[in-house]
């Protein structure tokens, strides 16, 4: 019967409850955040800062890359429908996402400073055809341009690699710093209580949060990103060898 008055009392004046709202220390996190100090304003800074910019090239990278795969595939269709690789030319400035633009126009001005060099091309007896010099020649015209534009699809990707090493190392630095804080306020104030080390405490916990926030979707987004770019680096490598199956059939 008393724990009952008790309660009863508390409903009725909600300043004698224990651990209201009048008497408790703010715990939301974003107090927790105003409250925190500048060290550990600084660390979240940075790691917000991880974040947003990880995000950035995230969105940038799966549009890239979208559009890189859309005009591919269009531009492969284009090419083995074409009779000619001056009419494929003429398409390519509408494809320029497509990394194979890229190697056919490597491919095709290798071919083209091969048959118009002086004194080649010429046929010696009507009706003869031009003839390579090197087919090696293109071959490593394909392989720069498939080291350039794999380059291309794989920039800023690196960063989302490093943003999920560092930040959780960043966020324990924060939550070091933070219990560090917590043992000097115990012993300032000769009280271990939970009122006094558990919003330092608090405060601590949010940088390793804030760290694994910033971490977790950089490593599943880099992976998946890594995952295309390999895709988009093997259909490279199959119109290589399909360019210079058709360059060895028609001009050696």
């Amino acid at each position: 019967m008393r724990l009952l008055g008790t309660l009863i009392l508390a409903l009725q004046d909600p300043g004698l409850a224990v651990g209201s709202p009048e008497t408790a220390p703010p715990t939301d996190i974003v107090s927790l955040v105003m409250a925190a100090s500048p060290v550990a304003k600084v660390i979240l800074a940075v790691l917000l800062l991880f974040s947003a910019i990880s995000w950035g090239i995230i969105a940038f990278k799966y549009l890239q890359l979208k559009r890189a795969t859309q005009q591919t595939a269009t531009f492969l269709d284009v090419f083995r429908r074409s009779s000619r690789f001056s009419e494929v030319q003429s398409q390519c400035a509408a494809l320029s996402a497509s990394p194979l633009v890229g190697l056919f126009q490597s491919g095709y001005a290798e071919l083209n400073a091969q048959l118009r060099a002086p004194g080649e091309g010429k046929p010696d007896v009507a009706g003869a055809r031009p003839t390579l010099r090197s087919l090696d020649a293109v071959d490593r015209a394909l392989l720069r341009a498939t080291t350039a534009e794999g380059s291309k699809l794989e920039y800023r990707v690196g960063f989302l690699a490093t943003t999920a090493s560092i930040s959780p190392y960043i966020g324990l630095f924060g939550t070091v710093w933070g219990i560090m804080v917590a043992f000097q306020s115990i012993g300032a104030q000769g009280s271990a209580g939970i009122a006094v080390v558990g919003p330092y405490i608090a405060e601590a916990l949010i940088a390793t949060a804030a760290g694994l926030f910033a971490a977790i979707p950089a490593v599943y987004f880099y992976n998946d990103i890594t995952g295309r770019v390999k895709k988009a680096a093997n259909e490279m490598d199959d119109f290589s060898m399909e360019f210079l199956t058709i360059a060895e059939r028609n001009f050696t």
